[in-house]
């Protein structure tokens, strides 16, 4: 085995950017996608009847795709489509909408609201309906019932899924390399033409994503211990109430 290309400046600068942009990706792409989730559980409950008809398409093709044809769509397809539209390269936006970075994270928010907006969905709906008439009985509003009550008992119960989602979604990363943007895997695709070597890059960057996703799962499991109404147990996770199993186990 050779690392001796470790000591090059030059291979190092190309892991460090891809290092970072693998970063970026996982906590723009979980933000978003987390936000969408909720937008997308709410459209399917409680939104009239034609938003949640474009709710249940946008998670069924979204759902029902490879991750990879719906990178290569919005990179390739919307990315040239936007690019032949009169005025738009010379728009403030333009180096936006031109970098792969854009339509990487585009796509992973995508991808994470259709999958975490079903998981959310069904945690929504089994929230006891007396929960929310207990929050209206103290004279809340609505809004506040949401986002004080439902929301948060829901993601109590499906808290450990999503935790799953967000490990899918940083070993999901990768698929970015082929849309010419430098994160760890293209930067060992470079490091492999110029070395000619093929196991040793390779096997540093599962090293990397091995150890990032240790450390991602030793963070949301404390996320898991420390979200309100949760309490250890030896072997998993449960509410308050003990007997009460989360629905949204795979």
């Amino acid at each position: 085995m050779d690392f001796s290309w470790l000591a090059d400046p030059f291979y190092q600068e190309y892991l460090l950017e891809g290092f970072v942009n693998t970063l970026w990706l996982v906590a723009v792409s979980a933000v978003g996608g987390l936000i969408l989730a909720v937008a997308v559980a709410m459209a399917r409950l409680k939104g009239p009847r034609p938003l949640a008809w474009f709710a249940h398409g946008f998670t069924t093709v979204m759902r029902g795709t490879p991750l990879l044809v719906q990178l290569f769509f919005f990179y390739y397809g919307v990315g040239r489509l936007l690019e032949g539209i009169p005025g738009v390269q010379d728009s403030l936006i333009w180096p936006i909408l031109r970098d792969p970075f854009f339509y990487g994270a585009l796509t992973f928010i995508l991808s994470v609201g259709a999958y975490s907006g079903e998981v959310l969905r069904g945690a929504l709906l089994s929230v006891p309906p007396g929960e929310r008439e207990a929050g209206r009985a103290f004279g809340m509003s609505p809004f506040q019932v949401f986002f004080r009550l439902w929301l948060p008992r829901a993601i109590q119960l499906c808290l450990p899924t999503l935790t799953g989602e967000m490990i899918l979604l940083l070993k999901s990363v990768p698929l970015v390399s082929t849309i010419a943007l430098m994160d760890l895997l293209q930067a060992a695709n470079i490091i492999r033409d110029e070395t000619f070597l093929v196991y040793e890059p390779l096997m540093l960057i599962a090293g990397i994503y091995l150890a990032m996703t240790m450390v991602l799962t030793i963070v949301l499991r404390q996320v898991e211990h420390y979200f309100p109404g949760m309490q250890p147990t030896r072997h998993r996770w449960l509410p308050l109430r003990g007997k009460e199993r989360s629905p949204c186990k795979n």
